[in-house]
């Protein structure tokens, strides 16, 4: 391809940050990064926010990189054939490529009267408004906290040990990607933190009122503030797009990450669904995944073959208040085993993976195309044994 190339990046989070940035290794692209936000938000502190540890922002200057313009504004379609975005402002921006790093957000309860009562913790915006709410609640005010992956026990663990009195509601099973040794953990910290733990079915919550929280069991615990962390969903852009999605709403690609519809779109992070087999969603997957994005379109406009997606993971790092965390170590293929890492030295290492999460983007920014990462085999063996026959890269 010759002449200058114009790559659109939707979404500035963990994803698209590093796809914009990487880009910025050819002179002779131009990278628009476009984001509703003025600042970039460490998602992974957001638990933070609200027990009043941290802003859970940064500074866009600190990790962009100088040659990625920045439009603060939303995106409301993509017009696939015309190449270019509309904005909510009004307008449009044009594209030879775009980078689809939208991330992803709160789920619909779909509970009765969660989405009325209870409180999302999954954006900045959701977590400001909440932490006004938890800081007017009495000290001894019941808290609830409904869901138990990582944002919830993060939660739970961050208010406890701010004297909060709080009950985690895990649905089914504590820390479901945690192996068992580290699920022990996990709820021996609680347990000393004062956390009541329910879980196994009877726990899973059928409804939230303003002022309680009712169980599949039939029992109905009295809830000042209820905080909803169970799920997620991803933004309908793509949807109204006419574009092809999993059932969540993630744009479907192929293994490359472009679109099953469009070679000119590529997807990253949260809101991608390679082989309709996406990748857990982490700010660990996100990052990679940004920038192997970056690296296909890069591909294209110098007339190569993109490689399809590899990607192996180390494990999950949660924080359980500011003194004790855990990392579960897991194999390449995102299954943990049963080493882990807890107490101080856990949480030394929780904090060192939020801090160099966004040095990656630094480091990146300063010298693109500089992000590594490790592989994993099994996904490739998993694609041809559910296809019956290796993946065509696009």
């Amino acid at each position: 391809m010759t002449g200058n190339s114009d790559v659109v990046v939707v979404g500035g989070g963990y994803a698209g940050v590093m796809a914009a940035n990487r880009l910025t290794q050819r002179d002779d692209v131009t990278v628009t990064l476009i984001n509703p936000r003025p600042s970039f938000v460490e998602r992974i502190r957001l638990h933070q926010l609200v027990g009043g540890s941290d802003d859970a922002v940064v500074d866009y200057r600190d990790v962009l990189g100088e040659k990625v313009r920045l439009k603060i504004d939303t995106v409301t379609r993509i017009d696939a054939a015309g190449r270019s975005v509309a904005l909510a402002a009004g307008g449009t921006v044009g594209y030879d490529y775009l980078i689809y790093a939208v991330g992803s957000g709160s789920a619909d309860p779909g509970v009765p009267g969660a989405a009325r009562f209870a409180y999302p913790i999954a954006t900045l915006e959701e977590a400001q408004r909440l932490r006004p709410v938890v800081d007017a609640a009495p000290p001894s005010a019941q808290v609830t906290i409904v869901g138990a992956g990582p944002t919830g026990i993060e939660t739970a663990a961050e208010l406890a040990e701010a004297g909060r009195t709080v009950t985690l509601a895990c649905g089914v099973v504590l820390g479901p990607y945690l192996h068992e040794r580290g699920r022990r953990s996990v709820a021996r910290r609680l347990g000393r933190l004062g956390v009541t733990v329910l879980d196994g079915p009877g726990a899973k919550v059928t409804g939230v009122t303003r002022d309680a929280v009712r169980l599949a069991d039939g029992r109905e615990l009295p809830s000042t503030v209820t905080i909803w962390t169970a799920g997620f969903g991803v933004p309908d852009l793509a949807v109204r797009s006419g574009l092809s999605t999993d059932a969540l709403g993630r744009l479907l690609t192929d293994e490359t990450l472009t679109s099953v519809d469009d070679v000119r779109i590529v997807a990253a992070g949260d809101a991608a669904a390679p082989s309709d087999l996406p990748f857990r969603m982490s700010c660990q997957a996100a990052t990679r995944i940004g920038a192997h994005a970056a690296d296909t379109v890069l591909a294209r406009i110098a007339g190569a073959q993109p490689t399809s997606i590899n990607l192996g993971f180390f494990g999950q790092c949660i924080s359980l208040g500011r003194r004790a965390g855990i990392f579960q170590f897991a194999a390449r293929d995102d299954t943990a085993n049963g080493l882990y890492l807890g107490g101080r030295p856990g949480a030394r290492l929780k904090e060192f993976v939020c801090e160099h999460t966004v040095k990656h983007l630094t480091n990146e920014a300063r010298r693109p195309g500089s992000l590594t990462w490790v592989k994993d085999a099994k996904r490739q063996k998993l694609l041809r044994a559910r296809r019956g026959a290796a993946p065509a890269a696009r």
